[in-house]
């Protein structure tokens, strides 16, 4: 059996009392005090997130974007530096290799930040599709090179604000700051307004070495506006109540990113021809066999991912998320179901163990931001 892997941050993990688990390989903290008190936090103060596991991958050169442009679904060409986007890299049947965040770094210089498990998965595909010669475009796996810390909730700018002289508020959604420094840290980092949780805050790539001290910094500097390390049980229950995928759930090699209604970061129409565009495009103007859809459960019971959906005595579909909502209070999921019955209100059974429980289609919706 192979030795988890540790991220920068895990030295640190003990002294905030972290519960660890392996996560697709990596020693990882579930909690550190309870997942409904850290998703709370995160929705109504901050919560800090050890996200160094992620891959980023950095494709460089004078044909980076005619490169990018023919792997991933979305229009790299709308970016320009200081600006991320949301695209997938998807196989010629139409199923999703990954999902992740391009970061234009400069001109010609693009960070992919790519899911932790599919980080050598997706270095190979890139690298296995990638047609011009080394000096036209360089792909480098520089995952170790990084710490990343998402530091998300309402109170994330105020609490960031203080220990650093670069002007947060500037950084709009989905836009960043590559050179930002911090109090007593000599390293710069790169500071995005991006996130995993349906709340404001910042995703922070800095230097692997000095990931540590700059986690430490931010908790001493929140805490007194109760900021709190979160672990990967409230980062699943946040996303999921946000409506954002997770892969190897609402994503996978057999789940199109149409099917689970992303449909925004697939750009059927742009010039550029890229992998699994045909089948994609039939997809957004035909429709799909199968839909991404929410559930609530009427019964008492909660919907688990792999659970089979029924209406009726047919089987129609599977739960691919499901929880009890700390925020709505309710048990609901996420099912990818045959789009004939993927219709509101529309009632409809979940097998749990051996036993049929009532559920009712609503919006994906679950979380209704200001």
């Amino acid at each position: 059996m192979s030795e988890l892997k540790r991220t920068p941050i895990y030295p640190e993990y003990e002294k905030y009392g972290a519960k660890t688990i392996d996560f697709g390989g990596w020693d990882l903290p579930v909690q550190f005090s309870s997942i409904k008190v850290e998703h709370e936090t995160t929705r109504t103060k901050a919560g800090l997130f050890d996200v160094s596991h992620m891959g980023e991958i950095l494709v460089t050169g004078p044909k980076s974007l005619e490169y990018l442009q023919y792997v991933t679904t979305n229009d790299v060409s709308k970016l320009v530096p200081n600006k991320a986007q949301y695209a997938f890299m998807c196989y010629e049947d139409g199923g999703t290799v990954d999902d992740f965040l391009i970061y234009m770094l400069d001109e010609k210089e693009y960070l992919v930040v790519v899911n932790a498990a599919n980080t050598d998965k997706d270095y190979e595909w890139m690298v296995k599709n990638n047609f011009y010669s080394h000096e036209e475009v360089t792909i480098q796996n520089v995952s170790s090179d990084f710490a990343q810390l998402a530091l998300q909730g309402p109170k994330a700018e105020e609490i960031l604000q203080t220990i650093t002289k670069t002007d947060l508020g500037s950084i709009k959604f989905f836009r960043f700051e590559k050179e930002v420094f911090f109090t007593g840290i000599n390293k710069p980092g790169l500071v995005s307004r991006t996130g995993y949780t349906g709340e404001d805050g910042f995703e922070i790539y800095i230097p692997v070495e000095v990931g540590p001290s700059l986690w430490n910094l931010i908790l001493e500097a929140g805490k007194e506006k109760g900021l709190m390390p979160v672990g990967l049980g409230a980062r699943d229950t946040l996303r999921f109540e946000a409506n954002l995928p997770l892969y190897g759930q609402e994503l996978s090699a057999t789940i199109s990113p149409i099917e689970a209604g992303l449909k925004f970061a697939v750009k059927v129409n742009k010039e550029a021809d890229f992998i699994g565009k045909e089948v994609l495009k039939d997809q957004v103007e035909n429709g799909t066999k199968r839909k991404l859809v929410g559930i609530e459960m009427i019964d008492k019971g909660i919907p688990r991912h792999g659970y089979e959906v029924f209406h009726g005595e047919e089987e129609i579909g599977i739960v691919t998320s499901g929880t009890q909502s700390p925020t709505l209070q309710k048990n609901i999921g996420l099912a990818l179901i045959n789009t004939e019955h993927a219709v509101e209100d529309t009632e409809l059974e979940i097998q749990v163990r051996k036993r049929r429980l009532r559920a009712k289609i609503i919006p994906r919706t679950f979380l209704k931001q200001d």
